[in-house]
């Protein structure tokens, strides 16, 4: 192992409640729709690209303003969590902070442009990842963004840590190793590792 790569939700903090909260409140008082977006329901979409979440959470609109729609909920969500920040899960400080004396960090996430260096700046993890990546800085999807960090660092058996099946297949497209957080949003049959909290990586990746 020479190096490890992390998604964000679900697998470093939870920002489904503060996300949730400010979609909602958004649709509500500057749309017609009638749409209440929940933690959970967000649990079942997180991981997914943009595009996608929009058109499940709202397919009455057409797709010019799903995305429309789905960028300014991000602004408002940017907004809110500079504001408030999301719980981090279990000891992930200390655990990153062990790690990253052990091997370069990463992350790679499907998420718009910003959303990484935000949750860097509240959580204080900043100085501890080396490199990351996300479809709104690349235009590129999950696998093929590990697959360009691991290329760019010259990187020859990296593991990926993440919580959903869309990070399980973009693992096994990418040809890394990928190291189930159960602690998070999703199931994954036959992941290469799990963990049921951070601290377990520390065991895993010696």
């Amino acid at each position: 192992m020479d190096g490890i790569i992390f998604d964000v939700d679900g697998t470093i903090w939870d920002a489904t409640e503060v996300v949730a909260r400010t979609w909602t409140h958004y649709v509500k008082e500057h749309t017609q729709l009638n749409t209440v977006i929940t933690a959970p329901m967000l649990k079942s979409l997180f991981g997914q690209l943009l595009p996608d979440i929009s058109r499940q959470l709202f397919p009455s609109l057409s797709q010019e303003d799903q995305l429309k729609l789905i960028n300014i909920l991000c602004k408002k969500e940017h907004e809110a969590l500079k504001k408030e920040g999301a719980p981090v899960y279990e000891n992930m400080e200390e655990v990153l902070k062990e790690l990253s004396g052990r091997f370069p960090l990463f992350i790679v996430s499907n998420c718009q442009a910003g959303y990484i260096e935000l949750v860097m700046e509240k959580t204080g993890f900043a100085p501890m990842i080396t490199d990351y990546l996300c479809p709104g800085i690349s235009g590129q999807a999950k696998a093929e963004n590990i697959m360009a960090l691991v290329k760019k660092h010259h990187l020859h058996a990296p593991v990926y840590v993440g919580d959903t099946k869309g990070d399980f297949e973009a693992c096994q497209k990418a040809g890394v190793d990928f190291i189930f957080a159960s602690y998070g949003y999703g199931t994954v049959e036959n992941p290469d590792y799990i963990i049921k909290k951070p601290a377990d990586l520390l065991t895993i990746c010696r």
